[in-house]
């Protein structure tokens, strides 16, 4: 099944040069699911026909959240780097314990184990449904995501999504957020700076003001669950003029947030246009704001929830938190009790010769079955 999945390029990317239809992942799914029992519907995402979620379903869905169980994943994988990597991206390669393959890890080794865990599963023992997710463009926009929470879909009580934690269950993580602050001045002759307006000068001030408001927040907020234990303000990549002796005539900067649960996004946002606007009021300059994709809000769910506490005891690991995304928030959103929790380590995830450790795969399959008895049967 890992083969198959990781032979259907998926990739989501902002760039349309890249991107890719994850129809080959979620047909297939539904293909497997269908002969499992599960009643399937592909979900077509708004104005793209190339992308799609899939929801599968073995059992009454609920109407509300009084019971059941969803496993979700995303189908979608991020750009690669073919000249970094020692073999096939699609293809799956078996050496030293380890299945190599791009989404190996990220995440469609989730779902063969998924499935495996279902597969044990006779439907005639059913008190709950049990709902299998599968997500587009994860990776890119949370496009699927977004759409599910749109939709009011799926219902249950429980949700795990099986991002790659080492089996660790995650109960917060922390939203993110990436800006791109471009500055347009106009050109002249160095030797005379009237002769222009220096977009540089410009995003100077605009960095003196985001740095100064980075401090404040690091002094503001902080969550010892974290092992990164303040929000962040990384400012990654700056691009400006062309040569030494011409007025800098553009300027780009992009940054990424992460914020930790507790903050309200859009405040902040508010706040951090005002300040941006308020550091290039004294410059001749044309400034133009752009979010990469809707802010991804903070999850948090309690420590010591049902869910959660199942999965530690299970797993044998103590919960906690990560600083990466997930589509935790939209599920939670839809009134799940939602944990973070999959076979995998980050660390080897949007890396060069991807790999998914066998050693976690019967371990991780043990776990789900528990859980769906648990959930679904007892």
């Amino acid at each position: 099944m890992l083969s198959r999945l990781v032979g259907e390029p998926s990739i989501s990317s902002t760039s349309s040069e890249i991107d890719r239809s994850n129809l080959g992942v979620i047909e297939q799914l539904a293909t497997w699911l269908e002969d499992l029992g599960f009643d399937t519907e592909i979900m077509p995402l708004p104005g793209r026909p190339d992308k799609a979620n899939l929801i599968a379903t073995l059992g009454t869905p609920p109407q509300d959240n009084e019971g059941g169980l969803v496993l979700a994943g995303h189908t979608d994988t991020v750009p690669f780097d073919d000249s970094l990597w020692q073999s096939d991206p699609f293809r799956l390669k078996d050496a030293e314990d380890r299945f190599y393959g791009l989404g190996c890890c990220d995440m469609k080794g989730f779902f063969p184990v998924a499935l495996m865990a279902a597969r044990s599963l006779d439907a005639d023992t059913l008190t709950a449904p049990l709902t299998l997710i599968a997500t587009a463009d994860e990776e890119s926009s949370m496009a699927g995501g977004r759409q599910l929470l749109a939709s009011g879909r799926p219902r249950a009580k429980y949700a795990v999504i099986g991002e790659p934690t080492g089996m660790r269950p995650i109960f917060a993580h922390k939203g993110i957020s990436m800006m791109s602050i471009k500055i347009e001045g106009a050109s002249g002759h160095s030797s005379d700076p009237s002769l222009g307006a220096n977009a540089l000068d410009a995003m100077h001030e605009v960095i003196t003001a985001l740095i100064a408001l980075r401090t404040r927040l690091a002094q503001q907020y902080r969550d010892d669950a974290f092992e990164v234990s303040i929000p962040t303000m990384n400012l990654g990549c700056l691009h400006g003029g062309d040569n030494p002796n011409r007025i800098c005539g553009s300027a780009e900067l992009q940054i990424d947030l992460r914020l930790l649960p507790g903050m309200n996004s859009d405040s902040l946002h508010d706040e951090l246009e005002a300040l941006i606007h308020q550091a290039v009021a004294q410059h001749d300059v044309t400034l133009n704001l752009h979010k990469a994709y809707p802010p991804i809000l903070p999850f948090a769910s309690p420590a010591d929830g049902e869910l959660v506490t199942t999965l530690g005891q299970l797993s044998r690991q103590e919960p906690g938190t990560v600083a990466f995304g997930t589509e935790a928030h939209f599920l939670q959103s839809l009134g799940m009790e939602t944990v973070v929790w999959g076979p995998g380590h980050i660390d080897q995830a949007h890396q060069p010769n991807e790999y998914l450790h066998k050693g976690q795969i019967e371990p991780a399959i043990d776990t789900l079955k528990h859980i769906i008895h648990r959930y679904c049967v007892a």
